[in-house]
């Protein structure tokens, strides 16, 4: 016999699986001994008061031989013989658009512009410890995306938009912890995403699929308004290649303006959208335990034997626009996630244990287009142009390196520059730097605002303890590919299937891959 219980329990008692099954035991109403197995399905953390509750739904198994372990493996077809399909791009969006194709009887070829997840390492050091960065390979383009060495988050509110279980599936069939399964926010961290992306790449070439990486993407080849192929310069050898295929998935991320350029110059149909700019703010995460966990720093040891380092999510309206929270990265690392040089880009990860001594946060504000009036005269690539004169003005306040400006948190609210930093995980370094006047005052003013209201909801967050470092801009992509929503095709390019976070249809690794596996599924 299987009984479900939903359960509210004192995070002591969910973390002993004696007292938990004691527990299940009395609320059954059966001995222990008869209790053969307890299967967790759900998991999350109440913590909006003093009296911190887990809640667990699990399936408990009476007088039953235990189950054995679900197998999550897929058996992919042979698809070396199959129609080729193109996909640009090996991130959350390509890959889990590959992976369909297989399934659907078709055979994917990436087109990757970075290296594989392995090489992309040497490029982070680089930018680490000697402040270079190379255009191809970085946090954001190689194998996995951005998403691979930029914290493995798998939450999403795409609840509607397709099979969230089914990548979750998929990443546990490829490594990942069966726990990301059960947990409300799912993590896999940055120290073991790339295991399993190279996990995906082996199945994909196990298939019949091809990937090819350091091949840049720089035309299409178009003839009577459909897709006939690529054109790419392979990077390691200087070769331009063709690449054809009457299919062409277009998943490069938000941060490959040179794609938005390209078709813009091939009057290929883009349009500008919405997209948020702001600060990475980081606070020592005892803190942030000791506020979201309602007890003295003395006391946050003791608390996270039995929670994880705690999270935050703000969102305060500010003179007409949204100030939020974005990407929070308990226990974790800002990353310079620039693209090119002469430019700074901050980002956060943690790694899976979250046990890092810093807790950072995006704090952003939603730009609308109306708000671009000084680059009107840019089209489509308004707010691509913001984005870099933001990036530019971080990079020359920072000193023309990858030493990011900064300020103390209250300092920022209160207008004074800060005479002193506090240590921050930020590798490349920080420096001082007014960043309330060199912000646009349509970011910094409601930066400011919202910053007073987060400290009112959550007391002792407004700390000079904290440090804001700049900036934030790669939340979204600043522009939309537009495409057809019957056939996921592009309104004047037959074939062509703009795909994923960079075309303006996701937010995160969950929702790319559902837009890959969509695009995938509308190829016959």
């Amino acid at each position: 016999m299987k009984k479900q219980l939903n359960l509210v329990l004192s995070p002591e008692k969910a973390s002993d699986s004696e007292v938990l099954k004691q527990i299940i035991a009395i609320e059954l109403g059966v001995h222990l001994s008869e209790i053969t197995f307890i299967q967790i399905l759900k998991r999350s953390i109440d913590a909006r008061s003093m009296n911190i509750k887990v809640n667990l739904k699990v399936d408990v198994y009476i007088n039953e031989i235990i189950p054995s372990p679900k197998s999550y493996k897929i058996n992919y077809p042979d698809v070396s013989n199959k129609k080729p399909v193109l996909i640009i791009g090996a991130g959350p969006a390509g890959l889990f658009a590959a992976l369909q194709l297989i399934e659907n009887g078709i055979k994917p070829i990436i087109i990757e512009r970075g290296k594989d997840v392995k090489s992309r390492r040497r490029d982070l050091v680089s930018i680490h410890r000697a402040h270079l960065v190379n255009s191809h390979s970085n946090y954001c383009f190689g194998e996995g995306g951005a998403g691979t060495f930029s914290d493995g988050k798998l939450y999403t509110r795409s609840t509607k938009r397709g099979d969230i279980n089914k990548i979750l599936e998929t990443f546990v069939a490829h490594g990942a912890d069966s726990n990301i399964l059960i947990d409300a926010h799912p993590h896999i961290g940055t120290n073991k995403l790339p295991k399993i992306i190279e996990a995906m790449r082996q199945t994909i070439i196990d298939s019949g699929g091809e990937v090819h990486f350091n091949n840049h993407l720089i035309d299409f080849i178009i003839k009577n308004n459909s897709i006939q192929g690529i054109i790419c310069n392979q990077l390691e050898t200087g070769i331009t290649v063709e690449y054809i295929a009457d299919a062409v998935i277009l998943a490069t991320g938000h941060s490959a303006r040179d794609i938005f350029e390209l078709l813009h110059s091939k009057k290929i149909l883009i349009e500008g959208k919405t997209f948020a700019m702001g600060v990475r703010v980081e606070h020592p995460q005892a803190l942030i335990d000791s506020l979201q966990y309602h007890c003295n720093i003395a006391a946050v040891e003791k608390k996270r034997e039995y929670l994880p380092a705690a999270s935050y999510s703000m969102v305060h309206q500010a003179l007409g626009r949204g100030v939020y929270s974005f990407c929070m990265c308990p226990g974790g690392i800002i990353a310079p996630c620039a693209t090119a040089p002469g430019e700074i880009v901050t980002n956060g990860w943690s790694p899976s244990k979250r046990d890092n001594p810093y807790a950072n946060s995006g704090i952003v504000v939603t730009t609308e287009l109306i708000d671009l009036k000084d680059y009107e005269q840019e089209g489509p690539l308004a707010g691509l142009r913001y984005q870099q004169a933001l990036e530019k003005m971080a990079w020359q306040a920072g000193g023309e390196t990858q030493t990011a400006p900064a300020q103390r948190l209250l300092d920022f609210v209160n207008n004074k520059l800060s005479p002193t930093l506090p240590k921050v995980s930020y590798q490349p370094g920080i420096l001082s730097a007014p960043l309330h006047t060199l912000l646009p005052e349509a970011i910094g003013k409601r930066l400011q605002i919202g910053f007073h209201e987060f400290g009112k909801k959550m007391r002792g967050y407004l700390s000079n303890d904290a440090v804001i470092v700049g900036v934030e801009s790669r939340t979204s992509s600043p522009i939309r590919i537009p495409r057809i929503n019957e056939t996921l095709q592009h309104p004047q390019i037959k074939g062509l299937f703009p795909c994923g976070e960079g075309a303006g249809y996701a937010g995160g690794i969950v929702s790319a891959a559902i837009d890959g596996q969509k695009c995938a599924n509308a190829i016959n």
